[in-house]
């Protein structure tokens, strides 16, 4: 199927939806570009998000949730669907088949002799991490309606257990993400990190006094510990975003913190150049905004799970040849007000070239390079 010159034969792309753009989307559009010639297969999608990644409409199959009337909008209602609107899909006649997968496109089906690489962004433990949060979000944590819904739940985690076997060869995004598809489903990942557009990002000559915050306000991303360890030293901070959380977190803000609500990547790019440190006290499965921040020459203040473990080296003292950032380990107002503190205490000793050489490390043409050595590591094996 692929020869030396890199080429697979014909490639059908697969990814969950295209909605809003973030870092699934990112690379879902690395791909558009490795594939010039695929065509893509997704559950539904926002043409305008569609036409940002630079997809022909024309070169893009959709499932029958697409004729559902204000899909976009009502799509996380409409999860028992998604397995069976995956598993039509038919992809007879190619040959590889890439799956950009944080919920269901990994289930798609294959045929004989067709090579099915899986870049999972996360597994979708329906019926475990995902349960409470997925239930809460409908309104469905309480009462008699969340019996039916566990069950159903239940229902999709035997299906995404069952359908990993539909898989020739994982690929995981960070560390974290191989060993949860480890756990989930008894299979090994190569890890290859997705690409940061790092060019759009310049350290600053000089940064100004504010830390910096860039999030989504969502209760997991945990933005109030960064807003309360802040109030509570009365350093200054810009926090970026909004969400659904905005209001309880701005009620717990002192006056040292400013909320800038949306704001376009240019300013972002000039706000974090601008930083003394990124805030990021989330547990994401990889995380582009410290990457981001890094590329900007800033250092990174970061709870030491998730992703943030590949992106970010931790200060130990003894190795600012290479540090990045200071690592805390719960998220508590405490531990980030401890690590606050520490960083003011060495900030002088981080170097903005420094930094900013860590987060080149995670460019779109890494992505590329080591996304198509696992396609031909698999096409090898298959052969």
């Amino acid at each position: 199927m692929a020869g030396a010159d890199g080429h697979f034969g014909q490639v059908a792309l697969v990814h969950d939806w295209v909605v809003d753009l973030g870092g699934a989307e990112r690379v879902l559009g690395a791909l558009r570009e490795m594939f010039p010639a695929a065509r893509l297969h997704t559950l539904f999608h926002a043409p305008a998000s569609l036409r940002r990644l630079g997809f022909d409409p024309e070169r893009v199959s959709t499932s029958f949730l697409q004729r559902i009337p204000g899909v976009t909008r009502r799509y996380r209602r409409l999860l028992p669907l998604y397995p069976a609107a995956i598993e039509r899909f038919d992809l007879a006649g190619y040959d590889l088949i890439v799956s950009s997968s944080h919920a269901v496109a990994k289930g798609v089906r294959r045929g004989p002799g067709q090579v099915h690489v899986c870049y999972c962004h996360t597994p979708r433990c329906y019926a475990g991490e995902m349960r409470d949060e997925y239930l809460r979000l409908q309104g469905l944590d309480r009462g008699p309606a969340r019996a039916a819904t566990v069950a159903l739940l239940e229902r999709m985690r035997r299906w995404d257990a069952r359908t990993a076997a539909r898989v020739d060869h994982f690929v995981a995004n960070s560390q974290a993400v191989a060993g949860r598809i480890r756990r989930s489903y008894g299979r090994d990942a190569a890890v290859v990190h997705p690409p940061v557009d790092v060019t759009r990002f310049q350290p600053a000559a000089r940064p100004t006094d504010h830390f910096l915050v860039v999030s989504r306000l969502v209760p997991y991303k945990r933005a109030d510990l960064a807003v309360l360890a802040c109030s509570q030293l009365a350093l200054p901070l810009k926090v970026v975003g909004d969400g659904p959380a905005g209001r309880d977190v701005r009620a717990l803000a002192g006056p040292s913190v400013e909320f800038l609500g949306w704001q376009d990547d240019e300013a972002i790019a000039e706000l974090m150049a601008g930083a003394r440190a990124l805030l990021f006290p989330a547990n994401e499965d990889f995380g582009i905004v410290p990457v981001e921040a890094q590329a900007a020459g800033t250092p990174v203040i970061a709870l030491g799970e998730g992703g943030a473990l590949d992106t970010v080296v931790p200060a130990d003292g003894r190795n600012w040849d290479e540090a990045t950032g200071v690592f805390f380990d719960e998220q508590t107002v405490a531990a980030v007000t401890g690590a606050l503190t520490w960083f003011l205490e060495h900030e002088d000793r981080f170097s903005s070239a420094v930094t900013r050489r860590n987060a080149e490390r995670f460019s779109k043409e890494r992505f590329v390079a080591g996304l198509a050595a696992e396609i031909r590591t698999a096409a090898a094996r298959s052969a």
